[in-house]
């Protein structure tokens, strides 16, 4: 089956069904105030689309395509983008709730989360590789066996990250945040 294509559409306050949005692809469209936690997204691709105060909350996002995507002020909580489709996956987040969502072994090399609620995420064996973590809550994220380096954490608070299963070359902390590198070494950091 083709997917239906839809080109430079703005589309808002819409709250899209189960099934409302599979084989279907979209380019430079923007989103508004649209619910999408109920559908399945069969075969859905989007290419540098936006975004803005939508809700995607426990969405099954397996088989989606995100194609430089831009999320701004979404709910993206419990999503699991380690079923999307892995080719040129290319995102950013700004100012989004995507607590208990997981990146589980995904390359988002580069990625930026600016003043966003990343609580429980699960970012175990993920290529993190340059990402930008700007004023993010990182409480009980896990990053075991993830790839960090050069990753920015300066701004970010709550972490725990343990340098011995998560790589960390030329990773930046602030010096407030070192404490959450050496939780598991009951270190007293004053």
């Amino acid at each position: 089956m083709m997917p239906e294509y839809f080109l430079d559409i703005e589309y808002n306050n819409l709250t899209y069904g189960v099934d409302e949005i599979n084989f279907k692809e979209f380019e430079c469209c923007t989103f508004n105030n649209c619910t999408f936690s109920a559908c399945n997204f069969m075969d859905v691709t989007f290419i540098d689309c936006i975004f803005n105060d939508c809700v995607f909350s426990e969405g099954k996002i397996n088989h989606v395509a995100l194609r430089t995507v831009t999320f701004n002020r979404c709910e993206i909580n419990d999503v699991n983008f380690a079923m999307c489709n892995k080719l040129i996956f290319e995102v950013r987040f700004n100012n989004c709730t995507l607590d208990f969502s997981k990146f589980y072994t995904l390359k988002i090399k580069g990625t930026p989360f600016v003043n966003c609620s990343l609580i429980a995420v699960d970012f175990m064996a993920t290529d993190l590789t340059e990402v930008l973590f700007e004023n993010c809550d990182l409480y009980r994220a896990e990053f075991a066996k993830a790839i960090a380096n050069k990753a920015n954490f300066k701004t970010s608070y709550n972490y725990t990250i343990d340098p011995k299963t998560t790589k960390l070359k030329k990773a930046v902390f602030s010096q407030e945040g070192l404490k959450g590198l050496l939780y598991k070494h009951d270190i007293i950091v004053k």
